[in-house]
């Protein structure tokens, strides 16, 4: 760890993992999301692994979902997003895909939430944006949170990018972190590795850090 005028300057993910100052966020890992990602049961086996070692080692655990609102409720933002993901050009075309309540929404059941950890919803791609996660870790002290879900090149750079500006410490899981594009997600990879904010690691790595927590 280094240190500048009294103040701890963590490098490096063992530098962050402290069951106090860590936590991991399972980003939008609804049934209507997984289904639609190539690849999803390896990824979901990943944010699997990487969730028992979190709560193996005492870490606080948050989820976010991707919620739809009615159409009559939807703005021009929340069409233009819509219609961009469904393909179509028309606004009478688009369907609300993540209803509340509805079968899409839910949280896939390898991965249920316990009742001692959060899920905020949320219509933005940032997990802070509009949600109370940001007040919720800076009120138990969280200076670094680590991000597995999907979907990298959608959410999970925008929120690691916005920890950042927020001065949270964001730890990527790249491998946790599925993609509806693999092109796309790997260039968020790099954009990451090149701005130097975030501490980018694997869920072999990540898991292990975490397990030198738990045997602390």
């Amino acid at each position: 760890m280094k240190q500048a005028f009294g103040i701890d300057v963590p490098q490096t993910l063992g530098d962050v993992c402290d069951r106090s100052r860590l936590a991991l966020v399972v980003y939008d890992m609804q049934a209507g999301i997984v289904s639609q990602l190539q690849g999803a049961d390896a990824v979901t086996a990943r944010v699997a692994r990487v969730l028992e070692a979190s709560r193996s080692a005492g870490l606080r655990v948050f989820f976010t979902r991707h919620m739809s609102l009615p159409k009559e409720l939807m703005g021009a933002f929340q069409y233009r997003m819509a219609m961009a993901w469904q393909r179509t050009d028309d606004p009478a075309k688009v369907e609300p895909w993540f209803l509340r309540d509805s079968p899409g929404f839910a949280i896939v059941p390898e991965l249920a939430p316990r009742p001692s950890e959060a899920i905020f919803d949320k219509l933005a791609m940032s997990a802070f944006e509009g949600t109370p996660l940001s007040f919720a870790l800076r009120d138990c002290g969280i200076t670094a949170v680590a991000l597995a879900g999907i979907a990298m090149e959608i959410g999970i750079e925008p929120t690691a990018r916005h920890a950042a500006d927020l001065g949270i410490i964001p730890v990527v899981i790249e491998d946790a972190c599925g993609a509806g594009h693999a092109d796309a997600a790997q260039r968020s990879c790099e954009a990451l590795h090149f701005a130097g904010d975030a501490i980018m690691t694997d869920t072999e790595a990540f898991c292990a850090a975490v397990g030198e927590i738990g045997r602390s």
